[in-house]
């Protein structure tokens, strides 16, 4: 057997176009992911726990909020923080999104449009993972049109009172504080509100079959009142929310590539192994031209997501190819987690295997943070100019 000269999973050797810092931070994150998070998830994804033993490890690493400056945060580029969520999602969708929602979600909002000393009370803590945040956007009657938000704020005396509710929040049960993004008389706002305010509770959403070692919730605001002090005042209108899901977005691009590695990755060693008709099943052509059709779609996605970081630390970076980076790669590694399921036969609805796991979750991820088709109609937009939403 010829030995291969190039890495599967990294086909164009992006990693050789890395900087060292970048280097030694998806080295850091990969060996977490292979010590921590490996031996624990299929068990936690099985029990629909979140493993929260594990965030003071992220935080340790410097993986809350590493894309900030100040407040103990680590202030790595753009790239490196798109490894961290590639070698994150190489454990499990749930972990990235845990890190996403904590960072590109709660922490981006308070460190660009917060008060000096909202920043101070919550990033120092948040960055430590000793407060966690949840974003409260979308809603139950429609998520892909925020501007229909019946969330809404008003103000009694000096407090603002929220009433509404929140649907699909990651972190929303766990959290010591929640961003929520409310309809005033003057636009939509942000708000901080923290947890134990009267009037606010959050519910835990069970018999997920998808995303099952995160948390998901559903939050309920009635008459809460938020001190003006609470109220972020750096943003109105939906460019506050829509310039978060787009950091988030971003995370997305790279942590499915992160997937689609650990799938194909498990596969290439189980055709290599299992002997059918007298040879490995690696051997037959079929399997051939299926792996080498996987191989392609996550370089491709890799190649568009490393560019992608490129264009964000040179300040060069639009939303729609954010959109274009997302909807591609989600679903292509989509597409990868279920070729190598089949390619697993009856051993690919077994949870021994990762395949399922991470179909199962890329259902979710590539769902959230846009639909597939509100980011096919951005992208039309911007080729047309024409708005067909």
């Amino acid at each position: 057997m010829t030995k291969p000269t190039l890495d599967p999973l990294d086909l164009f050797a992006l990693r050789d176009s890395l900087t060292e810092e970048e280097r030694m931070v998806q080295d850091s994150v990969r060996r977490l992911v292979d010590e921590r998070v490996l031996p624990i998830i299929r068990e936690c994804f099985e029990e629909h726990r979140f493993p929260r033993e594990l965030v003071p490890e992220l935080a340790a690493l410097g993986l809350l909020g590493s894309s900030l400056s100040g407040y103990g945060c680590a202030d790595l580029n753009a790239v490196c923080y798109g490894l961290i969520c590639q070698e994150l999602e190489r454990g499990d969708s749930g972990i990235r999104s845990f890190v996403s929602v904590q960072s590109s979600l709660c922490m981006y909002p308070i460190h660009t449009y917060g008060s000096p000393e909202q920043k101070e009370k919550y990033l120092p803590g948040m960055a430590r993972g000793e407060l966690i945040g949840c974003f409260g956007l979308t809603e139950p009657q429609g998520g892909s049109d925020p501007a229909n938000m019946k969330t809404h704020a008003r103000q009694r005396g000096r407090d603002w009172v929220l009433n509404g509710s929140k649907m699909w929040i990651t972190n929303g049960s766990i959290a010591d504080v929640a961003v929520v993004w409310a309809q005033t008389d003057d636009g939509i706002r942000g708000f901080l509100i923290d947890k134990g305010t009267r009037g606010f509770t959050a519910q835990l959403i069970e018999r997920k079959f998808s995303l099952r070692a995160s948390v998901t919730s559903a939050l309920f605001f009635d008459d809460v009142a938020v001190p003006p002090e609470n109220v972020l005042p750096g943003v109105v209108g939906l460019k506050g929310p829509l310039s978060c899901l787009t950091q988030a977005r971003y995370g997305i691009a790279w942590g499915v590539v992160g997937a689609a590695q650990a799938c194909l990755a498990q596969l290439l060693d189980y055709t290599g192994g299992r002997e059918l008709f007298g040879r490995p099943l690696a051997q037959n052509q079929a399997v051939q031209i299926r792996l080498a059709e996987m191989a392609r779609k996550i370089a491709g996605a890799q190649l568009m997501a490393h560019q992608l970081g490129r264009l964000k630390d040179r300040g060069a970076l639009d939303p729609i190819q954010v959109s274009l980076a997302k909807w591609n790669n989600c679903r292509a590694a989509l597409e990868v987690a279920r070729e190598c399921r089949d390619l697993l036969g009856g051993a690919g609805i077994s949870a021994e295997y990762a395949p399922i796991r991470h179909m199962l979750n890329l259902e979710s991820v590539i769902t959230y943070e846009g639909t597939e088709t509100i980011h096919q109609l951005s992208v039309g937009r911007a080729l047309t100019g024409l708005n067909a939403f």
